[in-house]
């Protein structure tokens, strides 16, 4: 997949309004290992010591964790490193989140709670969760196409995350299947062990299939009064919201996160805890609209997938939301003034930019 540069990022990628646990749990994996972590703080406003209290790491922006983590990457030794830190989090690392779920009235309500809340975490993937026909999938992908953390951040959130559902339910859960959408790195064969399921390499998005079987299992502390409290709580602690100026960029992401299901705008205006009304006034005052919006990411999504990958045309169709490929047609002629197949054709030994 083609790369663009770091500073492409949305306006929030400027905010300093992140505290990485991630960042924080590889610097005291370099503690352990005798490596100095000052290399990495070169230039940057944050130095080792702020993140001498694991429980409250510095506020960063989203350009300085990223910057944080590749200097990590490259320092330390071997290969597979979020595998290994995923699996070494538990429930408690999870802090007011891990409260939230385990306080949902089930498994499915606890997922999306997670994912309503991970920003206050400092998760760097923004996440999603779509429908599938084993049950439900939970999507991810960066603000930025940065292959070497991508792989990193998946691997740490998924292999986390295994941690976090087997501490709420038990040692049995598992994945359904987990997808990834980069290549199988040299040491692929530790996926298949440290997640212990199907894991399938260069697939059309990165996401974890979970079994309708775990979704309707209650939590172990399933309390409504305490979930809404809690809920307050996490709400207090999200990043602050998206100005006018970045709501396009926040609304482009979750829509290339859920495109293939359909996505509504009230779902969408409730992840980024606003009213369906606001949302529409604020779309309206960047001079577009929620149907712009979604056309430009399917058509986006759908010229890449043609240009790069050999996915027939109907799973093309299927991948950014059309369930007839016959609409799928008409929807990407009026695009682009082409067929998808002659899109294909001419994209032959051609790249595209992403945004």
């Amino acid at each position: 997949m083609p790369t663009f540069p770091l500073e492409l990022a949305s306006a929030a990628s400027a905010q300093a309004d992140i505290r990485s646990g991630i960042v924080d749990t590889l610097l005291r994996r370099a503690g352990e290992l005798g490596i100095s972590s000052a290399p990495w703080f070169n230039g940057l406003r944050v130095q080792p010591q702020d993140f001498a209290n694991p429980n409250q790491p510095p506020y960063i922006t989203y350009r300085e964790a990223c910057r944080l983590i590749q200097c990590a990457l490259e320092a330390l030794p071997g290969s597979g490193h979020g595998l290994a830190l995923g699996s070494r989090q538990s429930l408690a690392e999870f802090g007011l989140l891990g409260l939230a779920m385990l306080t949902a009235p089930n498994f499915g309500e606890a997922l999306r709670t997670g994912i309503r809340f991970a920003p206050i975490t400092g998760a760097l993937l923004d996440l999603a969760v779509v429908d599938d026909p084993a049950g439900i999938a939970v999507t991810m992908r960066m603000r930025t196409h940065e292959p070497a953390l991508e792989a990193f951040l998946c691997e740490e959130l998924i292999s986390s995350c295994l941690n976090l559902c087997r501490a709420m339910l038990g040692e049995d859960f598992r994945y359904e299947r987990v997808e990834l959408a980069y290549s199988p790195p040299a040491y692929a064969a530790q996926y298949a062990t440290a997640l212990n399921t199907e894991v399938l390499f260069n697939r059309l998005d990165t996401r974890v299939v979970i079994a309708h079987q775990w979704l309707s299992l209650p939590m172990p502390a399933a309390n409504p009064e305490s979930a809404h409290q809690i809920a307050l709580l996490c709400h207090a602690q999200m990043p602050s919201e998206q100005p006018p100026a970045g709501i396009v960029a926040a609304v482009e992401r979750r829509l290339e996160l859920q495109v293939a299901g359909v996505p509504r705008l009230t779902d969408l205006a409730a992840e980024l805890h606003l009213t369906e009304r606001t949302l529409r006034r604020q779309l309206s005052a960047a001079g577009t609209s929620f149907r712009a919006l979604l056309d430009g990411v399917r058509e986006r999504i759908a010229c890449e997938l043609l240009a790069e990958s050999t996915a027939p045309i109907d799973q093309v169709a299927t991948a950014v939301g059309f369930s007839d490929v016959r609409d799928f047609r008409r929807a990407f002629k009026r695009w682009t003034g082409r067929l998808p197949v002659e899109m294909r054709r001419q994209c032959t030994g051609c790249v595209l930019i992403r945004r």
